[in-house]
Protein backbone atom coordinates (compact mmCIF):
# COMPACT_ATOMS: atom_id res chain seq x y z
CA UNK A 1 0.00 0.00 0.00
CA UNK A 2 1.18 3.30 -0.87
CA UNK A 3 1.58 5.52 2.54
CA UNK A 4 3.55 8.28 1.67
CA UNK A 5 4.28 10.48 -1.78
CA UNK A 6 7.17 13.02 -2.54
CA UNK A 7 7.93 14.10 -5.66
CA UNK A 8 6.77 17.31 -8.10
CA UNK A 9 3.20 19.01 -7.74
CA UNK A 10 2.23 19.06 -11.74
CA UNK A 11 -1.19 20.12 -10.89
CA UNK A 12 -3.40 20.98 -7.87
CA UNK A 13 -7.32 21.62 -7.87
CA UNK A 14 -9.59 22.05 -4.65
CA UNK A 15 -10.09 18.46 -4.49
CA UNK A 16 -7.04 16.99 -6.48
CA UNK A 17 -3.57 16.94 -6.84
CA UNK A 18 -1.48 15.51 -9.61
CA UNK A 19 2.02 14.39 -7.85
CA UNK A 20 4.79 13.21 -10.15
CA UNK A 21 7.39 10.53 -8.97
CA UNK A 22 10.60 8.51 -10.70
CA UNK A 23 7.89 9.59 -14.31
CA UNK A 24 4.74 8.18 -12.84
CA UNK A 25 1.88 11.03 -11.98
CA UNK A 26 -0.57 9.89 -9.05
CA UNK A 27 -4.08 11.43 -9.16
CA UNK A 28 -4.84 12.15 -5.31
CA UNK A 29 -7.99 13.03 -3.88
CA UNK A 30 -7.54 16.55 -1.15
CA UNK A 31 -9.51 17.97 0.88
CA UNK A 32 -9.58 21.78 0.84
CA UNK A 33 -7.48 22.58 3.61
CA UNK A 34 -4.60 20.44 2.90
CA UNK A 35 -5.37 22.33 -1.15
CA UNK A 36 -4.64 25.87 0.50
CA UNK A 37 -1.71 24.62 2.14
CA UNK A 38 0.35 23.14 -1.11
CA UNK A 39 3.12 24.76 -2.90
CA UNK A 40 2.51 26.19 -6.29
CA UNK A 41 2.33 23.76 -9.64
CA UNK A 42 6.11 22.53 -9.85
CA UNK A 43 7.42 22.76 -6.42
CA UNK A 44 8.34 19.65 -4.15
CA UNK A 45 5.45 18.27 -2.14
CA UNK A 46 5.21 15.73 0.22
CA UNK A 47 1.80 13.92 1.19
CA UNK A 48 0.29 11.54 3.79
CA UNK A 49 -1.30 8.88 1.80
CA UNK A 50 -4.32 6.75 2.75
CA UNK A 51 -4.70 4.33 -0.15
CA UNK A 52 -8.76 3.11 -0.77
CA UNK A 53 -9.06 -0.84 -2.57
CA UNK A 54 -12.16 -1.34 -3.59
CA UNK A 55 -12.84 -4.45 -6.67
CA UNK A 56 -13.30 -1.84 -9.21
CA UNK A 57 -11.06 1.06 -8.09
CA UNK A 58 -7.74 1.99 -6.02
CA UNK A 59 -7.90 5.25 -4.73
CA UNK A 60 -5.35 7.71 -3.02
CA UNK A 61 -6.32 10.60 -0.50
CA UNK A 62 -3.82 12.56 0.37
CA UNK A 63 -2.91 15.43 3.24
CA UNK A 64 -0.31 17.65 3.90
CA UNK A 65 -0.67 16.72 7.65
CA UNK A 66 -0.94 13.55 9.72
CA UNK A 67 -3.43 14.77 12.16
CA UNK A 68 -5.85 15.16 9.29
CA UNK A 69 -5.00 11.50 7.84
CA UNK A 70 -5.61 10.20 11.26
CA UNK A 71 -9.34 12.35 11.77
CA UNK A 72 -9.91 10.98 7.53
CA UNK A 73 -9.40 7.42 8.74
CA UNK A 74 -11.34 7.51 11.91
CA UNK A 75 -14.32 9.16 10.04
CA UNK A 76 -13.89 6.30 7.59
CA UNK A 77 -14.97 3.72 10.88
CA UNK A 78 -18.03 5.64 11.14
CA UNK A 79 -20.72 3.47 9.01
CA UNK A 80 -22.55 5.24 5.80
CA UNK A 81 -19.53 7.65 5.28
CA UNK A 82 -16.83 6.58 2.67
CA UNK A 83 -14.12 8.14 1.80
CA UNK A 84 -15.60 10.85 -0.44
CA UNK A 85 -18.08 11.96 2.08
CA UNK A 86 -15.04 11.81 4.47
CA UNK A 87 -12.76 14.28 2.53
CA UNK A 88 -15.78 16.43 1.54
CA UNK A 89 -16.55 16.50 5.90
CA UNK A 90 -12.71 17.52 6.33
CA UNK A 91 -13.40 20.50 3.27
CA UNK A 92 -16.49 21.50 5.33
CA UNK A 93 -14.92 22.52 8.65
CA UNK A 94 -10.87 22.77 10.28
CA UNK A 95 -9.66 19.72 11.66
CA UNK A 96 -9.30 20.61 15.32
CA UNK A 97 -13.10 22.69 15.44
CA UNK A 98 -14.52 19.36 13.87
CA UNK A 99 -12.83 17.31 16.65
CA UNK A 100 -13.77 19.98 19.28
CA UNK A 101 -17.72 19.44 17.65
CA UNK A 102 -17.49 15.81 17.90
CA UNK A 103 -16.64 15.22 21.59
CA UNK A 104 -18.82 18.36 22.62
CA UNK A 105 -21.68 16.75 21.03
CA UNK A 106 -22.28 19.77 18.72
CA UNK A 107 -25.05 18.10 16.06
CA UNK A 108 -25.69 21.92 14.68
CA UNK A 109 -22.37 22.77 13.40
CA UNK A 110 -22.02 19.27 12.36
CA UNK A 111 -24.68 19.36 10.00
CA UNK A 112 -23.78 23.23 8.63
CA UNK A 113 -21.06 20.87 6.47
CA UNK A 114 -22.03 20.24 3.23
CA UNK A 115 -23.03 16.54 3.02
CA UNK A 116 -24.03 15.65 6.79
CA UNK A 117 -27.49 15.47 7.48
CA UNK A 118 -28.83 15.29 11.43
CA UNK A 119 -28.34 11.23 11.38
CA UNK A 120 -24.82 11.25 9.98
CA UNK A 121 -23.69 14.03 12.44
CA UNK A 122 -25.40 11.76 15.67
CA UNK A 123 -23.39 8.64 13.89
CA UNK A 124 -19.83 10.74 14.10
CA UNK A 125 -20.77 11.92 17.70
CA UNK A 126 -22.24 8.52 19.20
CA UNK A 127 -19.16 6.51 16.93
CA UNK A 128 -15.88 8.67 17.20
CA UNK A 129 -16.45 11.06 20.43
CA UNK A 130 -14.42 8.48 23.11
CA UNK A 131 -12.17 7.65 19.80
CA UNK A 132 -10.71 11.53 19.49
CA UNK A 133 -8.21 12.68 21.74
CA UNK A 134 -9.29 15.43 23.93
CA UNK A 135 -8.86 19.00 23.06
CA UNK A 136 -5.20 20.12 22.59
CA UNK A 137 -2.85 23.40 24.02
CA UNK A 138 -2.09 25.51 20.50
CA UNK A 139 1.33 24.40 20.90
CA UNK A 140 0.75 20.65 21.63
CA UNK A 141 -1.65 21.31 18.34
CA UNK A 142 1.31 22.88 16.41
CA UNK A 143 3.43 19.90 17.33
CA UNK A 144 0.94 17.24 16.28
CA UNK A 145 0.19 19.00 12.96
CA UNK A 146 3.47 19.59 11.86
CA UNK A 147 4.50 19.12 7.95
CA UNK A 148 7.02 16.40 6.96
CA UNK A 149 9.81 18.75 7.16
CA UNK A 150 8.94 19.40 10.43
CA UNK A 151 8.50 15.78 11.59
CA UNK A 152 12.07 15.38 10.42
CA UNK A 153 13.52 18.20 12.66
CA UNK A 154 11.91 17.13 15.61
CA UNK A 155 12.79 12.76 14.87
CA UNK A 156 16.16 14.14 14.25
CA UNK A 157 16.37 16.65 17.50
CA UNK A 158 14.87 13.08 18.91
CA UNK A 159 17.78 11.09 17.87
CA UNK A 160 20.29 13.56 18.93
CA UNK A 161 18.62 12.87 22.67
CA UNK A 162 16.19 15.82 23.55
CA UNK A 163 13.52 14.97 24.80
CA UNK A 164 9.87 15.10 22.61
CA UNK A 165 8.34 17.72 24.62
CA UNK A 166 11.64 19.76 23.84
CA UNK A 167 12.33 18.99 20.33
CA UNK A 168 8.56 20.57 19.79
CA UNK A 169 8.75 23.49 21.55
CA UNK A 170 12.11 23.89 19.80
CA UNK A 171 10.03 23.36 16.66
CA UNK A 172 7.81 26.09 17.36
CA UNK A 173 10.07 28.41 18.37
CA UNK A 174 12.08 27.96 15.09
CA UNK A 175 8.78 27.88 13.13
CA UNK A 176 8.06 30.95 14.30
CA UNK A 177 11.22 32.82 12.43
CA UNK A 178 10.89 34.67 9.31
CA UNK A 179 13.42 32.67 8.12
CA UNK A 180 12.85 29.88 5.04
CA UNK A 181 11.29 26.73 6.36
CA UNK A 182 13.35 24.20 4.57
CA UNK A 183 15.14 21.62 7.23
CA UNK A 184 18.59 22.89 7.31
CA UNK A 185 16.91 26.11 8.50
CA UNK A 186 14.66 24.47 10.62
CA UNK A 187 17.06 21.92 12.09
CA UNK A 188 19.68 25.10 13.06
CA UNK A 189 17.53 27.34 14.43
CA UNK A 190 16.04 24.65 16.84
CA UNK A 191 19.12 23.35 17.13
CA UNK A 192 20.20 26.97 18.46
CA UNK A 193 17.29 27.07 20.72
CA UNK A 194 17.84 24.01 22.27
CA UNK A 195 21.26 24.91 23.28
CA UNK A 196 20.38 28.78 24.53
Amino acid sequence: MIAHLRGTLLAKHPNQAIVETHGVGYDVAISVPTFTEMPAAGAEVALHIHTHVREDALSLYGFLRLAEKHLFEKLLTVSGIGPTLAIKILSGMPADEMVAAIRGGDLVRLTRIPGIGRKTAERMVLELRDKLPPATTASEMAARTATPVEEDVISALVNLGYQRAAADKALLAARSSKSPHSFDVLFREALGFLSK
